[in-house]
């Protein structure tokens, strides 16, 4: 396996994410957002900077994470519009970046707690008809969306019928959205086979996030699980826990800019020297960076 961090939830500085990132011994920056950009608005000049940087330093781009598909599920024209318009931002700059993937949703539910997988399916896969992404797509869980658990992205999956989709399990979304147990490892045993990228991070309950270690999830276990399971992909750090506040909710649906970066710097590196502690106790875990 792979240590990366999502470089926004240090700083909105792209230079010294990849400072930090290389001192720490980390492999990759998931890109998200920098120079109070969000991911689907960077320019050349800024994807380029940012994948120059990473590779002086001998870091990986370990994913891009726009917000395709993040949002209501569209029934208008007007929406559909407004939807296919960010995928046709997004898919292009994660091949200037290299990326390995590219992150999609499956859409925010109509109710809580009632995900529609096969509907969400459908009209993802009107969005994507005709478009060559250029980079495969991995779909997160998420608690809003219609694809919450393993179950219901089998379902998805299913229905939207593509081969370069894979799965962005994270796990801890979960619980925070208020459904309770995380339901592992029985959940993560039903789709395992599909995980192509990990993003840590650790709730407590519905309250928010906390420090890597102090919130529900049992990481440690988890961590030799993909091991034994033989996952050899990225776990990309997605601390959301800041020094002294909360994230917003909105925030929380839009991740990028200084507003959502601030007072992030010092809780990721806590979180990213105990990852890394954890990995090292783990013989043979880790890739060498």
């Amino acid at each position: 396996m792979k240590l990366a961090v999502i470089g926004d939830e240090l700083s909105q500085n792209a230079t010294l994410v990849a400072d930090t990132t290389a001192r720490l011994g980390f492999s990759g920056v998931e890109v998200r957002s920098y120079d109070n950009t969000p991911p689907d608005a960077l320019t050349d000049d800024q994807i380029d900077t940012m994948r120059g940087l990473l590779q002086e330093r001998g870091l990986a781009v370990a994913g891009f994470a726009p917000p395709v598909f993040k949002g209501p599920l569209p029934t208008t024209d007007e929406q559909l519009a407004a939807a296919r318009e960010v995928v046709e931002a997004s898919l292009p700059r994660a091949v200037r970046l290299g990326a390995p993937h590219a992150r999609i949703f499956s859409f925010f539910t109509d109710t809580p707690y009632s995900p529609e997988p096969l509907r969400a399916a459908r009209t993802v896969a009107a969005l994507l008809d005709g478009l060559e992404p250029g980079v495969p797509l991995v779909l997160e869980t998420e608690s809003r969306s219609n694809t919450p658990h393993m179950r219901e992205v089998l379902a998805f999956l299913d229905e939207l019928g593509r081969d370069d989709v894979g799965l962005l399990w994270d796990p801890a979304n979960a619980v925070r959205g208020g459904w309770g147990p995380a339901r592992y490892p029985a959940d993560y045993l039903l789709g395992r086979h599909l995980i192509q990228h990990v993003h840590v991070k650790d709730p407590d309950g519905a309250n928010g996030y906390v420090r890597l270690g102090d919130g529900d999830l049992e990481w440690p276990a988890m961590l030799a699980r993909l091991a034994e399971d033989g996952y050899t992909g990225f776990l990309s750090l997605e601390t959301h826990w800041r020094h002294g506040r909360v994230l917003s909710p909105d925030n929380r649906d839009r991740p990028w800019g200084e507003d959502f970066s601030r007072d992030g710097f010092a809780a990721s590196v806590e979180c990213m020297q105990r990852l890394r502690g954890w990995c090292d106790e783990l013989p043979g875990l880790l890739e060498t960076p």
